[in-house]
């Protein structure tokens, strides 16, 4: 039975990693789409969302059948749950790729507002985010899983710093900027929103590594 056990362990583990790439794949892949106003891209990130919904049916039907079978305690038991939810984390992440994909396909046949700076800035911290949280939890590494929670901070600037452009230099200096403005503004809401779930992840890592509640008293980290 313990072989079998951890047999399963190992198997979820290997779920969660692949949901993991597959997220930050299509976070990848709608930036790119916007960069290079690719169609056929933003349209693929849309459709292979369904992919890692069903993945993450698989990983939550393989936690319930942990929980319900083998009554785990202990580090196994926080393995599990914390899996559950970085499983549940991912999958908003990949939705809200699909979302950026969206704007995507609203921006592809009107002309660039601005030159694409900021943007691209903030989806490479996104991606770098979920990774290292995702590392965190392979490599169990509570300071990694720090790093990450307190990197939330420069994603919001740079949010910010897009949202004061796109709404002070053009929306309220010409209106007729705004079809092209508002898609912008939420692909940035929904990359800053990625790193908010990537760094979800990471207080859970911690909960997972030395059994702390980190989640809304981020204080606590500094102890």
């Amino acid at each position: 039975m313990k072989r079998h056990f951890d047999e399963d362990l190992k198997k979820m583990n290997t779920d969660i990693l692949k949901m993991a790439a597959m997220s930050e794949e299509s976070i990848y892949k709608a930036v790119e789409a916007l960069k290079n106003r690719d169609k056929d891209l933003a349209r693929a990130v849309i459709d292979s969302d369904y992919k890692i919904d069903e993945l993450e049916l698989v990983i939550e039907e393989e936690a319930i059948s942990l929980l319900a079978l083998n009554q785990p305690m202990a580090v196994d038991l926080r393995f599990i749950t914390t899996g559950m939810k970085i499983n549940s984390e991912l999958e908003r992440i990949a939705d809200l790729s699909e979302n950026i994909a969206q704007c995507v396909l609203q921006l592809a046949d009107k002309p660039l507002l601005k030159p694409l700076v900021n943007i691209p800035k903030l989806a490479e911290i996104s991606r770098k985010m979920v990774r290292d949280a995702i590392d965190s939890f392979v490599n169990l590494d509570e300071e990694l899983a720090k790093k990450v929670i307190f990197s939330d901070s420069e994603a919001d600037k740079l949010r910010n710093s897009i949202y004061n452009k796109l709404i002070y230099d053009y929306m309220l200096k010409d209106g007729s900027t705004a079809p092209r403005a508002v898609p912008l503004l939420l692909i940035a809401r929904h990359l800053e929103r990625i790193c908010d779930h990537a760094g979800y992840i990471a207080t859970n890592v911690i909960y997972m590594i030395k059994a702390k509640v980190v989640k809304h008293h981020l204080e606590r980290l500094r102890k």
